[in-house]
């Protein structure tokens, strides 16, 4: 009995992760992103990203589309319960490589994500909106 109960809520547990990661999914990949507001280390740099917009996919792939055409394909990963999302782009030109890595979600919705992340001395945070 105890173990038929163990491997249910170990069931429902995994159902569950398995949903919030849907939403995740179903969220970034509705619709473009483009970056509102980006500092490093309190300097606002959002207008480094101006001409860029961001289309995830369910395939764990994002685009770097600048002034309308792909200029980079990288990976992503979100992370439902650790509030994280991470994304790399391989040998990225300036301002992607500020991207690499992984964020901490300080704020969210179903159009915007807030996050911040530490690497080395450098302090960054970034405001994603859905167009």
């Amino acid at each position: 009995m105890a173990f038929s109960l163990v491997l249910l809520l170990t069931g429902c547990k995994k159902a569950i992760q398995n949903a919030q990661e849907d939403l995740v999914i179903r969220a970034m990949t509705d619709g473009q992103w483009v970056i509102t507001s980006f500092t490093l280390n309190s300097a606002d740099i959002s207008s480094d990203f101006t001409n860029y917009r961001f289309k995830y996919y369910s395939n764990k792939t994002v685009d770097a589309i600048h002034n309308g055409a792909v200029e980079k394909t990288g990976t992503w990963e979100g992370n439902a319960n650790a509030m994280s999302i991470w994304a790399n782009f391989a040998s990225p030109p300036y301002p992607l490589t500020l991207i690499n890595g992984t964020w901490q979600i300080t704020r969210n919705s179903w159009t915007y994500v807030e996050a911040s992340q530490t690497s080395g001395t450098d302090i960054k945070t970034l405001r994603l909106d859905k167009q």
